[in-house]
């Protein structure tokens, strides 16, 4: 079952720990795919796929607390092991695999204030999503019969097609809500208008926002920042 890793309270040790959690995940359903398939067994009961604070993996049955000490992920993801396509059934569990991950992210963030939680999201937005990782990868490829080679490649190529429409899809729809959210957001130094594609950061003090590339901050720097405090309230701080 998930673990927690001492209770992470501040966006920096939330975010390592969602990146730890994220990182353990991807090994299971790539490196250790093989692993990870014969593990998720349709005969055996409702199973989830864990990943843990210090990047490992697991495949186990759901916690017996209600409620749990954690959000739980999806369950019973080795039923449809054997029904589906290989690749199309890893790319179901990567993206239940997404949810669970949000979820703990924001259930450690639910104390967090309104401008540490966009802190938090734009971190995690600016890593690439468990699916989307999986959707670009090859299949596992199987040796072709002499009969079913041609239909096998004709049938992958059109789930990669699909995948790579419907991921593109939710990135237009995800980069239009941010903006329509921010969109009368203006950089505290340039004026320039929000823009979904460009690193920003929130001072904690007066809730003005900027462009990183303004302020020389930069998304690896600001996980290391717990109170971010921009040029002008810095000055005034300075100030006798």
């Amino acid at each position: 079952m998930a673990s927690i890793s001492s209770s992470p309270r501040t966006v920096e040790e939330i975010f390592k720990d969602y990146s730890a959690r994220r990182a353990g995940i991807l090994r299971a359903l790539t490196n250790d795919v093989e692993e990870f398939s014969n593990l998720c067994d349709p005969e055996k009961e409702n199973l989830c796929l864990y990943g843990h604070p210090n990047e490992s993996w697991e495949v186990n049955l759901p916690a017996d607390e209600v409620p749990p000490e954690l959000p739980e992920p999806a369950l019973g993801i080795n039923f449809a092991r054997d029904g589906m396509n290989h690749i199309d059934w890893l790319s179901l569990v990567a993206v239940h695999s997404d949810c669970w991950l949000l979820a703990v992210a924001y259930f450690f963030g639910a104390r967090l204030n309104r401008n540490e939680r966009k802190r938090l999201h734009s971190l995690i937005n600016d890593l690439p999503t468990v699916f989307e990782v999986i959707a670009e990868r090859k299949p596992i490829k199987d040796k072709p019969s002499a009969d079913n080679g041609s239909k096998s490649r004709g049938s992958t190529q059109r789930t990669s097609d699909v995948q790579a429409k419907n991921t593109a899809k939710l990135a237009d729809e995800s980069c239009d809500e941010d903006e329509e959210e921010h969109g009368e957001t203006l950089c505290g130094c340039c004026d320039g208008n929000y823009n979904a594609d460009e690193f920003w950061i929130g001072c904690d003090i007066c809730e003005r926002w900027f462009h990183g590339k303004c302020v020389k901050i930069t998304p690896a720097k600001a996980e290391g920042i717990k109170q971010y405090k921009c040029p002008a309230c810095n000055l005034k701080r300075h100030r006798p």
